[in-house]
């Protein structure tokens, strides 16, 4: 059977495929269109469905819009108070009307499709999916706890519930307007970040601070029990001045930002506490954009009750439309083949990315072995634009569409951030083989394959890797298996036989601004605009000249 999943009501618009009950394609609108999370987070653009996302789906898995068995669109209009608390009246009637119409906006980008195959499943119901059903066995089974939250879905802003059989039992949620994601959007907000967006530079920015306003915070955001909270208006002013976006940060933001972060995770930490209870469950699965936390989720997986925490890597809005597909094909009997990885995205052949680089006239070359070419680079402290594979699903680079450097020399950290147009205060993370990883980095889930927690790293590792290392000592690692990503394992084998280190500084090949880059050619402009020293574009190898040609 064939289930096509699709999120287009807030942001972060994507399609996924799911075909017998295996996850064939999960793409993200912004990959193709080119616009950062594919469309503005307001309500009026809710009736933009993705429509290249989803005919790329269709088109990677040869199938045809008629030959879907259903389309799960992740929002239930069924579900919203248009005069809810905390809603605007007219904004979310419109949002209602467009999600109702739905089928109608599906059809037309997809001739074919029958409107009446079009199903709305619940926001959060679909978050929960795209954990709870996508997780790799633990313990022998596939059972486990599960846990969304983010800023809100139709008339509530978190989940709490079980997945036993492949069936989700929904045990609380958590209704509007309290929420703890909306309250970490205003706090964005208020630090004069885009809202909706820029939620990890705030968690970045804790690190900074001291949590010295968390007191007050806790009158104001409280667990309450049964797995629900109350949040109150926050009077930021109150706190920290407001910051503008083109103003430095100061020492009551930062302070700010780590009282937020702290209140955020003791208060997680007391719903996850009751939702092990209720269910006696050794494993989590989460999803939802407050999920994307990771300083929180270490703290989970650290101090919190279950034995096991597996997050899904495309956590936020995006993840709702494989959950959609998930959740479809669980409701047919399906039985579900576990995520495997998240590179779920685009690829060229090596022939086809032949031809691109004839037609754009670009002097290259094919190394015998591209790993040790790559690696020489790297050792040299050139920077590498890494173009291999099927793209990421989610908002992390993988290895797939990544800029790697030598993590050894601290003006790396300025240097990464200087060329992608990032604030001073943010680090970079470390990528490593899954089997080195013990002897570098510790305090957090090891194998750690999709960046989503926080390691200590090892004193005396610190002063060997700094441009890797944030301010308080940590790193956000991603670990590489070589069976699931021979290529980048080698390269990594490559690089510590030469340097002696068996970390790479992987960041998103992007600039400010900007999607990930998904195509060859999104590649290519990225190379040409930015001082990037080399370009691995599959097994082909593009130079930057020293006179700054290429």
């Amino acid at each position: 059977m064939r289930f096509l999943g699709v999120n287009a009501v807030f942001h972060d618009p994507a399609a996924a495929l799911v075909v017998d009950g295996r996850i064939v394609a999960a793409a993200e609108e912004e990959r193709f269109s080119r616009r950062k999370h594919g469309k503005e987070p307001v309500p009026f653009a809710a009736w933009e469905p993705p429509a290249q996302a989803m005919r790329w789906c269709l088109e990677r898995a040869g199938v045809r819009a008629d030959e879907l068995d259903a389309v799960g669109y992740s929002y239930d209009p069924a579900l919203v108070v248009p005069d809810g608390p905390g809603q605007d009246p007219a904004w979310e009637r419109l949002r209602t009307l467009y999600a109702r119409r739905a089928p109608m906006f599906l059809s037309t980008a997809l001739p074919g499709l029958d409107p009446a195959r079009v199903r709305h499943v619940p926001h959060h119901v679909a978050h929960a999916a795209s954990a709870g059903l996508a997780a790799p066995p633990f313990g022998g089974g596939t059972d486990s706890a599960v846990f969304v939250a983010d800023g809100r879905g139709e008339a509530a802003s978190h989940l709490a519930g079980v997945y036993t059989g492949g069936r989700l039992e929904v045990l609380a949620r958590q209704p509007l307007p309290h929420s703890l994601g909306l309250m970490y959007e205003d706090l964005t907000a208020h630090l004069g970040f885009r809202r909706s967006s820029d939620e990890y530079k705030v968690m970045a920015l804790a690190a900074y601070g001291r949590p010295r306003m968390a007191g007050e915070l806790r009158d104001l955001v409280r667990y309450e029990g049964d797995g629900l909270v109350s949040v109150a208006a926050v009077d930021w002013d109150a706190l920290a001045k407001r910051r503008e976006p083109d103003q430095e940060c100061t020492g009551d933001h930062a302070d700010l930002a780590a009282s937020v972060q702290r209140r955020l995770e003791e208060v997680l930490l007391e719903v996850l506490g009751w939702l092990h209870e209720r269910t006696g469950r050794n494993r989590l699965t989460m999803a939802g954009g407050v999920a994307l936390n990771c300083v929180a989720n270490t703290r989970i997986a650290r101090e919190g009750p279950f034995a096991d925490v597996w997050v899904q890597p495309a956590a936020g809005d995006a993840g709702t439309a494989l959950g959609c597909a998930l959740h479809l094909a669980a409701e047919a009997g399906e039985a579900i083949t576990p995520m495997r990885g998240a590179d779920l995205g685009r690829e060229w052949s090596e022939e086809e990315l032949s031809a691109i680089l004839a037609d754009a006239d670009v002097d290259c070359e094919r190394p015998d072995d591209l790993a040790d070419t790559v690696a020489a680079a790297l050792a040299r402290n050139e920077l590498v634009a890494w173009f291999q594979g099927r793209g990421e699903f989610g908002p992390r680079a993988l290895g797939h569409r990544s800029l790697l450097a030598h993590p050894g020399h601290p003006a790396n950290l300025e240097r990464i951030n200087r060329v992608k147009g990032r604030e001073r205060f943010r680090p970079v993370a470390p990528m490593v083989a899954a089997d080195r990883a013990s002897d570098v980095f510790s305090g957090g889930p090891l194998p750690s394959p999709y960046m989503l927690f926080v390691h200590d790293v090892a004193p005396g590792w610190r002063d060997r890797i700094p441009a890797v290392v944030h301010t308080d000592g940590t790193a956000r690692v991603q670990t590489v298996d070589s069976g699931d990503n021979p290529l980048v394992a080698r390269l990594l084998a490559r690089f510590e036989a030469l340097t002696g280190l068996p970390v790479l500084v992987n960041t998103s090949l992007n600039t400010a601004g900007r999607p990930m880059v998904d195509s060859p050619r999104d590649a290519l402009e990225c190379f040409g605009s930015a001082p990037v020293d080399l370009l691995a574009l599959g097994p082909f190898v593009i130079r930057r000249r020293r006179d700054g040609g290429r």
